[in-house]
């Protein structure tokens, strides 16, 4: 529980504490979070919980740091193929849940990095405090 809040809301709000008083206006910050902050999903309880404690800091610093022209937001991914999947015992399941979604397929660490891309540019000046979810349409449909 405390090493996963830890890794997870807390190192974000360190990093914050150090890196916002030295950024300038026009900065961004993007946390990584997933869709487990919000759905209930099979043995993702403790990331769940602090993916979405994640998401209500990115709210909180999104306010206090808008003043000093800093922008702060998240990236909610869908299943992507990553190391992290190996302490999952339901691995498998989560990669084929994972692909069943309108796009067809995986999200790939490519396509994470893009919408992160985006968030830092002056194109997303006016978007504070979101979580910008990139599953491939999986969280759409009913059922």
């Amino acid at each position: 529980w405390d090493w996963t809040l830890n890794a997870n809301a807390r190192a974000l709000l360190a990093l914050t504490r150090v890196a916002a008083p030295a950024m300038a206006p026009g900065s961004s910050i993007v946390a990584i979070s997933s869709l487990g902050s919000v759905r209930v999903l099979e043995n993702y309880t403790l990331v769940g919980v602090s993916k979405a404690a994640l998401e209500a800091l990115v709210r909180y610093l999104a306010v206090e740091l808008a003043p000093r022209g800093v922008r702060v937001n998240a990236v909610s991914a869908g299943v992507v193929e990553t190391g992290a999947l190996e302490h999952f015992p339901n691995r498998d399941e989560m990669l084929a849940s994972g692909a069943a979604n309108p796009a067809g397929r995986l999200v790939s660490p490519e396509d994470v990095a893009g919408v992160v891309s985006f968030l830092c540019s002056p194109d997303a000046e006016m978007i504070r405090g979101q979580v910008v979810v990139i599953d491939g349409g999986w969280s759409l449909p009913a059922g």
